[in-house]
């Protein structure tokens, strides 16, 4: 459910052009009572993700092949931003079949049916950033 409420933030910045975790937090703030003790998680996916997006925007377009950022749907974009970021620069250190198939199952639910095999693809090959 953190995860599910993170992209709708992720989703939220992208299609309004936002790219602070600041201007972000008033929205995720609406997923607090919902989410509970796990709006914490939540709350981490957002700002990690809005904080180092530069770096993972470098990184998810070394492994998409023929494609560009900017050519990917807002949902697949904000998916595949939401778990670079947790491979790569979470502090959690979720394991990494856990992100992928968490991200797969977002996809599968709020994108394309082949949006689940092109993130699959890409988070196979961007996990090897993971330090």
């Amino acid at each position: 459910m953190a995860r599910e409420c993170a992209l709708q933030c992720l989703y939220y910045a992208d299609s309004a052009k936002i790219l602070s975790g600041e201007q972000v937090a008033p929205y995720a703030a609406d997923f607090e009572r919902e989410l509970g003790d796990n709006f914490a998680f939540c709350k981490d996916l957002v700002d990690g993700t809005t904080q180092n997006l530069p770096e993972i925007d470098v990184l998810v377009s070394k492994y998409a092949k023929n494609w560009t950022i900017g050519r990917m749907s807002v949902v697949d974009r904000s998916i595949l931003r939401m778990a670079a970021y947790e491979l790569v620069f979470s502090h959690e250190k979720t394991p990494v079949p856990a992100i992928i198939d968490e991200a797969i199952e977002l996809a599968k639910k709020y994108s394309t049916d082949n949006s689940g095999k092109f993130i699959n693809g890409l988070l196979d090959q961007l996990k090897k950033e993971r330090k």
